[in-house]
């Protein structure tokens, strides 16, 4: 290695290659070996030879490229896209091997933020400035231009989506990231290439899918979480919807054994958490 390149994972693990020149290779199997990431390039080497992937050539880093069964059955691994091609990569801690390469990509790069583009579901007239990306600990942190400062936790965000819309006078990819900041809900609006973007929402959504709204809900339930979402104090939400306070109450009890909701003092003061901002959030637009 040069002394510009650092080693920053050596381990063992399986890869194959189940892509090549755009073709899927259903036929291939996993190769046992030593897995190797610097900041510069990634290692597969087996008993039949290495291969080499430079970091700065990877478009996407995805889910899942199951082309068969010997693929298939391997529950934790990484799939990689460079070009044309698509290599799977499984390590003992794959978490921490994607976690890597996500740093290894996008740390110190340049992105265009928007923020808050919404605020507690309003539209805010915000421009779009360049900002700085670093990945902590959970969160996606962004140096912004102006000196301020944005982190993104993970485990915050309700939802993620993708969109391609005129940044700056040219066509972009958007990434529209729920979340909160001091207790109220907003949407942060991330902007880069296709590789920062990928990268980034693969980040994000990890969040969001644990904090999945898939559960079944009362109509009063639903009409709580709403009210809440909708800037409501939760001592007010009562006379709000005119419900008994002790029904509210019960709502409250529920919910925060769902996990849609924390309990911010024991006089029931609530606070919606990821899964019920996105659960209003739907149910607001059905409305």
């Amino acid at each position: 290695m040069s002394r510009s390149e650092r080693k920053l994972l050596d381990t063992t693990g399986r890869f194959a290659q189940v892509v090549r020149d755009g073709s899927k290779t259903t036929d291939v199997d996993w190769t046992d070996g030593r897995i190797l990431l610097s900041n510069r390039r990634i290692i597969l080497a087996g008993a039949n030879g290495k291969r080499t992937v430079s970091v700065s050539n990877i478009d996407t880093v995805e889910g899942r490229y199951d082309v068969n069964k010997a693929i298939a059955q391997v529950s934790n691994y990484v799939s990689i896209r460079v070009g044309r091609d698509v290599y799977v990569v499984s390590t003992g801690d794959s978490e921490e091997f994607e976690r890597t390469l996500h740093k290894t990509i996008v740390d110190g790069s340049m992105v265009l933020v928007k923020h808050p583009a919404i605020e507690g579901g309003v539209v805010q007239s915000v421009n779009w400035k360049k900002a700085r990306v670093k990945l902590g600990d959970g969160a996606v942190n962004l140096a912004v231009e102006d000196g301020s400062f944005i982190p993104i936790e993970i485990d915050d965000v309700g939802t993620v989506e993708r969109d391609s819309r005129s940044v700056r006078s040219k066509e972009r990819p958007v990434l529209e990231a729920e979340h909160t900041e001091d207790g109220t809900s907003v949407e942060t609006y991330l902007s880069g290439n296709e590789k920062h973007c990928s990268v980034l929402g693969s980040v994000l959504r990890r969040g969001a899918d644990r904090n999945s709204s898939s559960i079944d809900l009362s109509t009063a339930e639903t009409e709580v979480l709403m009210a809440l979402y909708s800037g409501v104090s939760s001592f007010e939400v009562p006379e709000f919807l005119d419900m008994d306070p002790d029904e509210v109450e019960s709502i409250y009890e529920e919910l925060v054994e769902l996990d849609v909701l924390q309990e911010v003092r024991i006089r029931r003061e609530v606070a919606l958490k990821p899964r019920g901002r996105n659960i209003a959030s739907e149910s607001m637009n059905q409305q």
